[in-house]
């Protein structure tokens, strides 16, 4: 069927000055795309800035010839995602994908984490992706665009990162109810759940020996995670509402299900606990429910 491409197509990506975005727009921009590559430059954890990691992947851009541009606002900011937008309109034109990838990162325990960091968790990872894609939105109905949340494997559980992991599980909501949103317009949204040699990942494992971070680096690179974004923020993508886990060259699929359960109308207390078991088991599970029922359960 011929290479994916991206030629006059026109793709946003945040935290694109390092890691997994800068991989995310290196690819987009090699395949033809002109890419509006934003970071603030911050710390793993969200403070400080910096101009230099955004401009630096412009430069690697169009060094090899590609069409790039490099935006330092902030996505947590309402006039900061809208900025992003509105450069990608006055400079391309059109938004044909958005990939939303800016993100922090920082451990602290439930009963001893700072309120404030908390938020903040929320404010980049849930809000910034939001406000981009409300400001987006109206672009990408026109194009009938793509839109790429970035998720993480660490829902299933993982300590002492409460606010981390509660501003992934925003992700993943929001990615589920704008698949549905977007669907009269034509608009897919999906997001990934990467597994990369990363700044963040290193930040949560700051024990490791020199040989471990080799391994991981070899193991994990950050580079591996974008062919993944890149379908998915392609024409050709044929999914929406979906989430794909990928790292090391391997992707699967993050599934919500249901199991049979047990129906009783006259529930108690005793009839849980002595059918848990029954309600636990998983044989016979189904999937619940796709994005297009969702659809038809809302109109």
């Amino acid at each position: 069927m011929g290479e994916m491409r991206f030629d006059n197509q026109v793709v946003i990506v945040t935290g694109a000055g390092r890691g997994i975005g800068r991989g995310h727009a290196l690819l987009l921009a090699a395949r033809g795309a002109s890419v509006v590559v934003n970071d603030a430059g911050g710390l793993p954890d969200g403070t400080g800035n910096s101009s230099s990691p955004a401009q630096d992947v412009v430069a690697e851009i169009t060094a090899l010839g590609g069409k790039a541009i490099a935006i330092t606002d902030s996505v947590a900011s309402e006039a900061g995602a809208s900025h992003i937008v509105a450069a990608a309109i006055d400079h391309f034109g059109k938004i044909d994908a958005v990939i939303n990838n800016a993100g922090i990162y920082l451990g602290q325990a439930i009963d001893a984490f700072d309120i404030d960091t908390f938020r903040r968790h929320l404010e980049v990872h849930v809000l910034g992706a939001a406000l981009v894609l409300r400001a987006a939105w109206p672009h990408l109905a026109i194009t009938k665009g793509r839109i790429v949340n970035t998720m993480s494997a660490s829902i299933f559980g993982m300590t002492p990162y409460s606010a981390y992991i509660s501003a992934k599980g925003g992700v993943l909501g929001l990615t589920r109810a704008l698949a549905v949103e977007g669907r009269p317009a034509g608009i897919k949204v999906n997001c990934i759940a990467p597994a990369a040699a990363t700044r963040m990942m290193f930040a949560a494992m700051p024990d490791l020996s020199e040989d471990a971070t080799a391994h991981y680096k070899r193991l994990l690179p950050p580079e591996a995670i974008a062919p993944v974004a890149a379908y998915l923020a392609h024409a050709d993508c044929a999914v929406s509402g979906e989430c794909l886990a990928v790292g090391g060259g391997r992707v699967t699929r993050y599934i919500i299900g249901e199991t049979p359960g047990i129906t009783r109308p006259e529930l108690t207390p005793e009839i849980i606990r002595d059918e848990l078991s029954a309600i636990m088991d998983t044989q016979g599970y189904q999937l619940w429910p796709d994005t297009e029922s969702l659809e038809r359960a809302t109109t």
